[in-house]
């Protein structure tokens, strides 16, 4: 009997894996329990999540939908360079630019690789149950009546809050991490020596271009969890008034209507990441803080992993242990740096945040740029070897 396997979510990292699985021959259904997913402000794909792309066929086209990102400036809030790298520093660095996108652009090129009628949105997965031959999951769609649905498989790509996570690991602790981040699009094009971040005591602001005509932005700072204001642009616009630019004209160029805020939450750690036919991957398995740019690349990179152990199907269960086990070693390092990150930028008093960001003009570039470089960089990315895969 043909194996079947069902991805949960159709985020960034179910959708990649639901192409990749695709690709190698596999049948596959994407559960997704919003209507629409095309929500989102932009998101930055390094190198790293390139590679894997390409390994999926579907780089180029993500490279041809964005605006490219070449040095990495970092700036104080008054105009002052704490690092002025040079303007090709990403592609000496990392092997290419990395690319920033709207999420719906990178939604619409993942979907746009899978077979027609392959995504089933407005349907929730409730629960789930591993059975004899596979896995049984308890659906909730627009209909009035709860369904349920077998298949060979599932892999969870169901974000932070994964029901299929708590499935393998029992209830999850989410703790605030005292500060929320902003996010928007504006209409203007950015001066690409100045894409990058500016600082200040306890806040951050992030600028990249998005193609030609637009520049991605956010911001974070320290706030009470589930605050919010009438108006969030506005208050930025304030907040931000008497920094140098790009930071006002950004804003200034942004739709109110466009503008996200989401509180900065860490997750528990998922203890096991992969139980029989049942799998995690994306934020499901490995949820971090923004601060790496690195939560939607390692989704990527998870699909075209996952793919490689997964081969033609005929041991899922084994295919999903060695996956995990492979995985957790490049994941676990940037799970702990960006909460360090986090920590650091949004240091209580300010003035420890402050000299801590001053501070960064004293890391030397050479040391720098070869971290970024293991982390994010092209070759970064690595593909599991035939011993990885069917170890002896």
């Amino acid at each position: 009997m043909a194996k079947h396997i069902v991805v949960v979510g159709a985020g960034i990292a179910g959708l990649a894996t639901a192409v990749a699985l695709q690709r190698r021959g596999l049948d596959v259904t994407v559960f997704e329990d919003r209507a629409d997913t095309l929500s989102g402000a932009g998101i930055s794909i390094w190198p790293n999540g390139l590679a894997a792309l390409d390994a999926i066929g579907l780089g180029d086209a993500v490279r041809g939908a964005g605006g490219r990102v070449t040095a990495g400036a970092v700036r104080w809030r008054d105009g002052t360079w704490l690092r002025r790298p040079h303007p090709d520093r990403m592609v000496r660095a990392l092997g290419e630019p990395l690319v920033v996108v709207k999420r719906a652009t990178l939604t619409d090129v993942l979907t746009g690789g899978l077979a027609p009628d392959t995504v089933r949105h407005g349907v929730t997965v409730r629960g789930l149950a591993v059975t004899g031959d596979g896995v049984r999951l308890e659906l909730s769609d627009d209909t009035p009546d709860d369904t349920s649905y077998g298949a060979s498989a599932v892999v969870a790509a169901d974000g932070t809050r994964s029901v299929v996570a708590r499935h393998l690991n029992g209830p999850m602790v989410y703790r605030y991490a005292g500060y929320t981040a902003w996010r928007g699009v504006a209409a203007c094009p950015i001066d690409p020596d100045l894409a990058g971040e500016t600082l200040g005591p306890g806040v951050e602001f992030g600028h990249v271009p998005m193609g030609p005509d637009h520049t991605y932005w956010f911001a974070t700072e320290r706030a009470p969890e589930g605050a919010t204001t009438e108006d969030e642009l506005a208050y930025l616009r304030a907040r931000y008034s008497t920094w140098a630019e790009p930071v006002a004209a950004v804003l200034s160029a942004t739709d109110p209507a466009t503008v996200l805020r989401h509180d900065i939450y860490d997750r528990s750690a998922a203890r096991t990441w992969a139980r029989g036919p049942v799998v995690l991957v994306g934020d499901a398995a490995h949820a971090m803080r923004p601060h790496l740019g690195q939560g939607g690349c390692q989704g990527l990179e998870d699909a075209a992993i996952l793919a490689r152990f997964v081969g033609d199907g005929a041991d899922l269960p084994a295919a999903f242990g060695r996956f995990a086990a492979f995985r957790r070693r490049r994941v676990a390092p940037q799970i702990r740096e960006s909460a360090l990150v986090g920590r650091v930028v949004n240091l209580r008093p300010a003035f420890l945040s402050a000299a801590a960001g001053r501070a960064t003009v004293l890391i030397p570039e050479a040391l720098l740029t070869r971290h970024l470089a293991a982390v994010a960089s092209h070759a970064a990315f690595a593909m599991p070897a035939d011993r990885d895969v069917q170890p002896a």
